[in-house]
């Protein structure tokens, strides 16, 4: 038998939070309470000055396996996502080959039931990913899959999408959209601006996000059937969304870290870390964000955690790759933007566990799959996927620490506060003082 106390933190539920323990028995959380007598032979974990909340989940992470294991693989991404106090991870099906088969969904979802976190898969929207016919979702969700998105691309035709979201409807599952018209974003490496033509690079103009958000919302509005917009990047994006969800639509948003802590004077450095697509935008567009995230306008954050190989993300910038690492330094970066140690907790686990476990339906009501609960209440009888995190501790990050095959993170040499003591999975210790267990 497994037992776990943890000891005297700030345990924070869905609207309230109290200073207390909780009792972890054999993965599933047995008591809550102010002081908590252990059984003998107890594991203690003292929580003191620090945030005790549920397991984080991310929607958006790509974990690169099948086709690209040298820039990561479902186990390296397990580890990293353990370390950044994830116990839920969604993959991304842009793999190589897509994820657009119950095969291939399969085969993650295996190589991820042995990971010491879940591992969810979404699924793709068309086949190969390529916008010209639908992927069998009904069939790759029986196996459990609730998200389907063609992510890195997005689904470019309206009549495509259309037939998409009419299909996905009855099935009980959400598309997830990458807003970008490639025929306005095609060849731009950065934000479109007086700043990406100082420097001579195409830019991707921020019009092409935000023409594709307000198409897919209307299509909504058409179809009744929920979608939920990944990694927006500009407030009028943001703002639609927002807009269309006070009008009663069935509609979600993220964001990245990358987007609410850079902005696109990081490109002048030519350095392609700091390509990513959508392109990191304006200053105001970060501000923009982080009032968003405070003000309930966002439902996530998502890393958009992805790792390329060295090589790949060592040649000039308008040649690289776009994307950057998030898994391990996501849950600090979150806590800055929202106040540091005065900001809501209510609000973190919010935007880090709840919000995305209601998205992925891995929320314990949800469950219609063989992963366990995530993002509860904390309450008795709740599977026992935790985190704690010390809003105080400071820490450098340092990519030749990270867990991660891949080393293209932006925050290289950055200081942050607020960092993940330790990850509770499944009511086993993963991570403990900062460490893999």
């Amino acid at each position: 038998m497994s037992v776990i106390v943890v000891r005297q933190g700030l345990v924070v539920g869905e609207t309230t939070s109290a200073v207390g323990d909780l009792l972890l028995i054999d993965g599933r959380i047995a008591e809550v309470g102010p002081s908590i007598e252990a059984p003998s032979g107890a594991r203690e974990i003292d929580a003191r000055d620090c945030w005790v909340g549920p397991g984080l989940v991310d929607l958006h992470v790509h974990l690169r396996e099948p086709g690209r294991e040298a820039a990561e693989d479902i186990e390296s991404g397990a580890r990293a996502g353990a370390l950044g106090g994830y116990t839920a991870l969604v993959a991304m099906p842009n793999t190589e080959p897509a994820l657009d088969n119950v095969a291939l969904v399969g085969y993650v979802l295996e190589r991820g039931a042995r990971c010491a976190i879940d591992i969810a898969v979404a699924g793709a929207i068309t086949q190969g990913r390529r916008g010209e016919l639908l992927a069998p979702m009904a069939e790759m969700a029986a196996l459990g899959v609730r998200l389907f998105t063609d992510d890195g691309v997005g689904v470019q035709d309206p009549s495509m999408m259309r037939r998409a979201l009419t299909y996905a409807k009855p099935l009980g599952v959400r598309l997830a959209q990458h807003c970008e018209d490639e025929r306005l974003a095609s060849g731009g490496t950065m934000n479109e601006g007086a700043l990406s033509s100082r420097l001579g690079l195409v830019g991707r103009p921020a019009l092409a996000e935000e023409l594709m958000v307000l198409r897919d919302l209307e299509l909504v509005r058409l179809t009744g059937a929920p979608l939920h917009f990944l990694h927006l990047s500009t407030a009028r994006s943001v703002a639609m969304v927002a807009h269309a969800r006070d009008e009663g639509l069935p509609v979600t948003c993220e964001v990245a870290p990358h987007h609410f802590t850079l902005d696109e004077s990081a490109c002048a450095t030519y350095d392609s870390v700091f390509k990513v697509h959508p392109p990191l935008r304006t200053a105001s567009d970060v501000a923009a964000l982080r009032e968003a995230m405070r003000s309930g306008d966002v439902d996530a954050v998502a890393t958009d955690h992805a790792p390329h190989a060295p090589e790949l993300k060592d040649l000039a910038f308008d040649e690289a790759p776009a994307g950057m690492l998030g898994l391990e330094h996501a849950a600090s970066l979150t806590a800055e933007a929202l106040g540091g140690v005065h900001a809501d907790p209510h609000r973190f686990f919010h935007l880090l566990s709840r919000g995305p476990a209601f998205i992925a339906q891995l929320r314990p009501d949800d469950l219609r799959v063989r992963h366990s609960g995530h993002g509860g209440a904390l309450l008795r009888g709740d599977d026992a996927n935790i985190v704690i995190f010390d809003p105080h501790e400071s820490w450098t990050v340092d990519r030749r620490e990270l867990a991660s095959k891949a080393r293209n993170t932006p925050y290289d040499g950055r200081t942050l506060r607020g960092r993940v003591r330790t990850t509770i999975a499944q009511g086993h210790v993963v991570v403990s003082d900062g460490t893999l267990a």
